[in-house]
């Protein structure tokens, strides 16, 4: 069976294509980078990382929490992958200043050409290849002109040409919204003779869904499926995969068909704190040509039948463990509107550690030097040990837990006048800044190890120092529901910070230990 969620933790919007007999991924990453995760599989069930692809093309430093890289769309035609994508600067409404890209490459994993700009006019972009050869974007298109309620007023497509790298023609209201309303993330597919448009629809909240509408023409009118929505958690929160919409199709080899869509897993029924995560549902077209799950109804199931002649390998490794030994950085690892680099995230300064220079504060939108995993189960256990000599309390390095520059849990180490060396802890709850009163001595000279526990919306620090045995705790157990809400979620990351000198000061890292305990 496949069990979902197939892809846990923060990894939204997915857009899932076949290509020969393998199966890919792309995921939204918003302000981390790099930017567009891709996972693969070949069985629908175990999916691995694949690569990341926007390595080098994006500058994000600026950029408001909530925006940067949403929705890619990927797609394969005449031996060539697509991916489109929108970074989005600005969300201040009533406008949103979001702008669509598009590249392209041979492989998967690379390279890719040169961004080529196409529009601004909403988000979600989306590139369909039609039998005849011509090409058409499609987006959601934003109006500022709506005064009640969520501006996304449909679906807008436009023919791009290829060879011109460029659009033409004149854009076209494809798709007016449902009652459901905030209609974005289109895909068209074509069927039994019908293109069929798939859209989100309801925000992507509780109210979130997939609906399914469908014409003879490419540019309609567009019939919407009687029994809309195709997908949705919305009437029933006992679901244990809430959320669920964005969706997108593939076909197996054998002709069954799989939607994969966004969902959450809100702790104690509330509390979103991994994000918004990836299912996949086994879906039919009935004898009136409309998609439906195969279950029945339009309730996303945690468990999936398996396509023919697929097998699990067993595989499932939650925990992750990097003891800086090697000379590039894992993959996995994340940071934040800036990539890492040499300049100040570097493992051959100090062979056997990652050594971060400080960059700007905890809340800082440009250089914030944080390198992040993402939290993938709802309760883990993180280990990391540091070398770090402060002298100024304007400087500090350690262990975060972290959604945005508005929410945060940071135990770090500093400097305090006439304590020398010191342990401490900070939060930022919903923009309210909290410096804790706990206040640790810590010998200079001597490593410091950092832990953080999480049970479910419950989390608790602790501290050891290098000639103890014991973990005591940092601080007060805390209720972290604070790291839940907007469209990332909870990361955990070792950073550095200094406020007096930029790059100023340095901590060496020694290991990271991530694992979960679902």
């Amino acid at each position: 069976m496949i069990q979902n969620p197939v892809l846990p933790g923060f990894n939204p919007d997915p857009c899932m294509i076949r290509v020969d007999d393998v199966y890919y991924i792309a995921v939204s990453t918003f302000e981390w980078l790099p930017g567009v995760r891709v996972y693969e599989s070949r069985n629908l069930a175990e999916w691995s990382y694949c690569t990341d692809i926007l390595t080098r093309e994006v500058n994000l430093q600026g950029n408001p929490k909530n925006c940067s890289i949403w929705a890619p769309q990927l797609s394969f035609h005449d031996g060539l992958f697509y991916l489109m994508y929108t970074d989005v600067k600005s969300t201040k409404r009533p406008f949103k200043d979001s702008h669509n890209y598009l590249i392209t490459a041979p492989s998967i994993r690379g390279p890719w050409s040169e961004p080529v700009y196409l529009n601004s006019s909403g988000f979600d972009p989306s590139l369909f290849h039609d039998d005849d050869g011509r090409k058409w974007l499609l987006n959601a298109l934003w109006d500022y002109r709506i005064t009640e309620g969520n501006k996304s007023s449909g679906i807008v497509i436009q023919e791009y040409d290829a060879e011109r790298k460029a659009l033409i023609g004149e854009p076209f209201k494809l798709f007016d919204c449902t009652p459901l309303k905030k209609t974005e993330a289109p895909h068209i597919y074509k069927q039994a003779g019908y293109y069929y448009l798939i859209t989100a629809e309801g925000g992507t909240g509780r109210g979130h869904a997939v609906t399914v509408a469908r014409s003879r023409e490419l540019l309609g009118p567009y019939e919407v499926d009687p029994r809309n929505p195709m997908l949705t958690s919305s009437d029933n929160l006992e679901l244990e995969l809430q959320c669920a919409g964005h969706g997108s199709l593939v076909e197996t080899p054998q002709g069954e068909w799989y939607m994969a869509h966004l969902c959450t897993r809100p702790i104690d029924g509330e509390y979103a704190i991994l994000g918004r995560e990836t299912a996949v549902q086994q879906v039919y077209w009935d004898e009136d040509g409309w998609l439906r799950l195969t279950s029945g109804g339009y309730w996303p199931l945690m468990e999936v039948p398996l396509p023919q002649g697929a097998s699990l390998s067993g595989e499932n490794i939650s925990d992750f463990v990097d003891e800086f030994d090697g000379h590039v950085l894992d993959p996995l690892w994340n940071t934040l509107r800036v990539n890492a680099s040499e300049e100040w995230c570097s493992l051959s300064e100090k062979p056997g550690a990652l050594r971060i220079r400080a960059g700007e504060s905890p809340q800082s939108l440009f250089r914030h030097h944080l390198v992040a995993f993402r939290q993938k189960d709802r309760s883990f256990r993180v280990e990391t040990e540091l070398a770090y000599e402060p002298s100024y309390y304007l400087q500090m390095a350690g262990l975060m837990l972290y959604l945005n520059e508005d929410n945060y849990w940071y135990a770090y180490a500093s400097h305090e006048e006439g304590l020398g060396r010191v342990l401490r802890v900070m939060r930022c709850e919903k923009d309210s800044f909290v410096l804790e009163p706990t206040v640790i001595e810590a010998q200079t000279g001597s490593l410091v190890q950092l832990a953080v526990d999480v049970e479910g919306a419950w989390g608790q620090f602790y501290y050891r120092l290098q000639s103890a045995d014991e973990w005591l705790p940092l601080g007060e157990k805390r209720h972290i529901g604070f790291l839940s809400g907007g469209f990332t979620g909870n990361f955990i990351g070792i950073g550095a910070h200094d406020m007096n000198q930029y790059q100023g000061s340095y901590a060496d890292f020694h290991y990271f230990r991530y694992q979960g305990r679902d």
